[in-house]
């Protein structure tokens, strides 16, 4: 039991209780380097810190929180980063359970499986047949030998018939 407690302090780092956040204190929060932080802000529209008159990044308490949410979905749960977006955009929150959303984006792909399955079944019988032409062999057309006809220097046409 107390080592559940401890792995789950190890997941959620505690972020200091302050207003905002330079990107340095972010980054070490979550365990990521800057640019990642940066990265992720063009990729999450949901992520978006305010910047002081010099341009610096402040975070607040609540993109700290989302910073690590996204680092949770990457790297532990194995997201892509549109698939992040999207878990995030629907409300994915760290204590869902997976399979309703698992199954939620199964049946958005194929609504129907039987009409997949013949579309399936179709692009196979072609690529078969293109697979047979590709395989047979080609006729060799006969080509035939330009004709050589000698000219004589003294008719003066070039084009004799």
């Amino acid at each position: 039991m107390a080592q559940a407690s401890s792995k789950r302090v190890a997941e959620s780092p505690v972020i200091p209780d302050r207003l905002y956040f330079k990107i340095g204190d972010v980054a070490r929060i979550c365990g990521v380097e800057s640019y990642v932080l940066r990265f992720w802000e063009t990729q999450f529209p949901q992520l978006k810190p305010n910047k002081s008159g010099t341009g610096q990044r402040l975070y607040r308490r609540r993109d700290v929180e989302l910073a690590l949410e996204i680092k949770r979905l990457v790297h532990k749960e194995g997201y892509t980063i549109s698939g992040a977006r999207q878990a995030l955009e629907s409300g994915h929150k760290r204590g869902a359970a997976k399979a309703p959303v698992a199954s939620a984006a199964l049946t958005s792909v194929s609504p129907a499986p039987d009409k997949a399955k013949e579309t399936v079944a179709r692009v196979k019988a072609e690529l078969k047949d293109i697979a047979a032409m590709l395989a047979a062999p080609q006729p060799t057309a006969r080509r035939e030998r330009a004709k050589v006809i000698k000219v004589r220097p003294d008719t003066g046409n070039l084009f004799p018939m």
